[in-house]
């Protein structure tokens, strides 16, 4: 493993803590009596406190230093007096351990009395400090110059979310992004509890993967010898308990598909679905928006969100538009009774990509998403969607081509999808026989039949609605991310590029190409200076790992780097 400079010297340091016989990783538990709010919220002064956390800043005076603790409540400055640390003759641990072998975002536990220093800022007189935990690698902590410009911060997004427990430390504010997560979690489950419904949980890994219109991840078990599907919806079990004689239940599921990564996007994500009993869709766009509200409540004290250039208020109630309405609105076309040519043409004379895969339900989806969605900002019930769109969705009572569903749409997202939901075996039989067919025309997201919960129905689901949210979509609407990666501790990434250990000839050939590319090969051989040996054990290393390559035209050779 090649170490920097830093870490060499970090590493030097620790072996001089164990040779002073200080342990850098101790064991015993640390008797930590406040954190830095409360030392704040709560200050008296000559208050004896026990603190502990990461330094973050250190001001070193000589016999007196001012140190920056962080802890998981925020930060608090430490004052360090040599003769306080080491009132007796021996002042190792202050000028030895303090001052020469501690490093920025070591863990200490310091214990102290509480005072105010000339210029008014709470600060800790530190009294006794223990070392908790010896960081081997620098934080890479931003820098501020004489007048308070930032340089040097931890903003490559790249690096912030493989190196999410880095962020976390450096840049405070991301993680009030994750408070405000778990508070959104709080409160939903607060407001369904209250209204009497239960919590449960259904399989991460199922024989077959229904509930959603979506690509599934496949597995193997060994033991039993058949294909396993990772969740991409837990509807269909959800609805089973509704048949078992349950009137609420809710779970908070993570799903899994296996389809494109991008701003609103991850393989891996959190949705809510609950299902009530004895109710359509009417009703649950009532219980939405009253949901939502108490939910940007919970979360910034506020029913408005500002989220990009735009301002988005949660407050109920919420505009209802119909899909067919939306459509005619944008693009002057009425899709209602139109037959699957119709709006295969109607789609592409708008510009809009699509094949002889998709369906009626694909095509009519494609086309709003295209036309309609991004006109969407404040909340607004996008209703009664043509039966092709919807296989689980109970048929409109008063049009039998549309169905008794609705989906939210926010600043032109969707983030919430609900259904009066079908609980007519025979049509629930037919409508999923239909998605077969789509999946011999080559739709890939098309519905599996799923036999046993057709057998459950048969059993008997009284009247139900149900609704799915996208927990982390919404979360970034209530906290102004544009991108899901920033509400996700630890989002999908590609896999970390390797770095590429290179031969001083290597290094050698690399610089002088650097200063002028593209050269001939005798040229750039002379200027090495290297033999032959050395010359082409670099030049099969360079074209090995893919950073060089000879380009040639009639009898000339020239390099150049990739």
């Amino acid at each position: 493993m090649q170490l920097s400079e830093q870490e060499i010297i970090r590493r030097e340091k620790l072996k001089a803590l164990r040779d002073l016989g200080i342990n850098p990783y101790p064991a015993n538990l640390y008797p930590v009596t406040h954190t830095s709010k409360q030392v704040k919220e709560q200050f008296e002064e000559g208050k004896k406190v026990i603190l502990a956390g990461r330094i973050m800043s250190d001001r070193d005076m000589g016999k007196a230093s001012f140190v920056e603790l962080q802890d998981s409540e925020g930060r608090i400055q430490l004052y360090f007096n040599r003769d306080n640390i080491c009132p007796g003759e021996d002042k190792t641990l202050y000028n030895q351990v303090f001052r020469k072998l501690t490093d920025l975002g070591d863990f200490i536990g310091v214990e102290g009395e509480l005072f105010l220093t000339k210029v008014g800022e709470k600060s800790v007189r530190v009294d006794q400090f223990t070392f908790l935990s010896k960081t081997l690698r620098p934080l890479p902590l931003p820098k501020k110059d004489d007048e308070g410009h930032v340089f040097d911060a931890f903003v490559d997004p790249e690096l912030r979310y493989r190196m999410r427990y880095v962020d976390l430390v450096v840049n405070p504010d991301v993680k009030e992004v994750f408070v405000k997560r778990t508070k959104l979690f709080t409160a939903m489950r607060n407001f369904f509890n209250d209204a009497g419904y239960m919590e449960v949980e259904t399989p991460i890994l199922q024989a077959i993967p229904g509930g959603a219109a979506a690509r599934p991840f496949i597995t193997h078990h060994n033991s039993l010898d058949i294909p396993l599907y990772m969740r991409i919806a837990n509807e269909l079990y959800l609805k089973r308990l509704i048949v078992g004689g349950f009137d609420g239940v809710y779970e908070f599921s993570k799903n899994f598909r296996n389809e494109g990564m991008d701003r609103t996007h991850n393989p891996e994500f959190t949705a809510m679905e609950i299902y009530v009993a004895y109710k359509d869709y009417n009703w649950m766009m009532e219980f939405t928006e009253n949901l939502l509200e108490h939910c940007a409540l919970a979360v910034n004290g506020t029913t408005e969100a500002t989220f990009g250039e735009h301002k988005v208020n949660f407050k109920a109630p919420y505009a209802r538009v119909t899909m067919t309405d939306a459509i005619k609105q944008f693009t002057g076309f009425d899709i209602s009774g139109k037959s699957e040519s119709e709006l295969f043409e109607a789609a592409q004379s708008m510009g809009i990509a699509v094949d002889e895969t998709m369906g009626k339900g694909k095509l009519i989806d494609e086309i709003f998403g295209a036309k309609c969605e991004g006109n969407f900002i404040q909340p607004t019930f996008i209703t009664d969607y043509p039966k092709e769109m919807s296989p689980l969705c109970k048929s409109h009572r008063d049009n039998p081509e549309l169905t008794e569903r609705f989906e939210l749409m926010v600043c032109g997202k969707e983030i919430a999808n609900a259904y009066s939901e079908l609980n007519d075996p025979i049509d629930q039989r037919e409508r999923f026989e239909a998605q077969m067919a789509l999946a011999e025309k080559g739709d890939d997201e098309a519905m599996f039949i799923d036999q046993d919960f057709l057998r459950a129905l048969e059993f008997g689901m009284p009247p139900t609605s149900g609704l799915g949210i996208g927990m982390d979509r919404l979360i970034m609407f209530l906290t102004n991310n544009a991108s899901i990666q920033e509400v996700l501790f630890f989002p999908q990434m590609r896999p970390e590029k390797k770095q590429i250990e290179l031969t001083e000839e290597e290094k050698l050939i690399i610089s002088i190409l650097k200063t002028e590319n593209n050269q001939p090969l005798a040229q750039l051989k002379e200027k090495s200076q290297l033999s032959g040996k050395k010359w082409d054990a670099a030049m099969k290393g360079l074209a090995k790992h893919g950073m060089t390559k000879v380009v040639v035209e009639g009898e000339n050779k020239t390099v150049v780097l990739n």
